[in-house]
């Protein structure tokens, strides 16, 4: 097991299956067929992302170095919690950018029932460890464990 100390960007504590991606997501692109299809499984739909693409992201531990793409990013995370349709938790390599950050703390503050931690600065090396299917656990504190 290693363990990784990022910040906390929301609290919370989960253990998840990691799906991890070394590209960007895109959020709206990501997380289309859930909201506007209703797919419940959250299944990525952004085909210019091959980690990712056609896999089930709802309920796993989303490894990824950033979120890119449109403005809407906040809005699409915030949307997701709200329809139930979110990662377990998010753990960024690199900074989170300022839409995805308010997506997710507006989700913590405003959706009932719902939590999803959001961990940043877990560093390359994260990235570099976690592998798909790996047993992640994050801590209140922003420990990320990896099993």
């Amino acid at each position: 097991m290693r363990e990784f100390h990022g910040r906390v960007v929301t609290p919370g504590t989960v253990t998840a299956e990691a799906l991890v991606s070394h590209g960007g997501l895109n959020t709206l692109a990501s997380f289309q067929k859930a909201l506007q299809f209703g797919d419940k499984k959250a299944t990525c739909g952004d085909q210019n992302n091959p980690d990712l693409y056609g896999k089930q992201m709802l309920g796993k531990a989303l490894c990824l170095p950033m979120t890119i793409g449109s403005t809407t990013g906040g809005l699409v995370l915030y949307c997701a919690c709200a329809m139930h349709r979110q990662p377990a938790c998010m753990l960024f390599s690199e900074h989170i950018d300022s839409l995805a950050a308010a997506g997710a703390v507006l989700a913590d503050v405003w959706v009932d029932g719902v939590t999803m931690p959001v961990i940043d600065c877990l560093g390359s090396e994260f990235l570099d460890y976690v592998k798909d299917g790996m047993q992640i656990t994050v801590k209140e504190d922003g420990t990320v464990c990896v099993d």
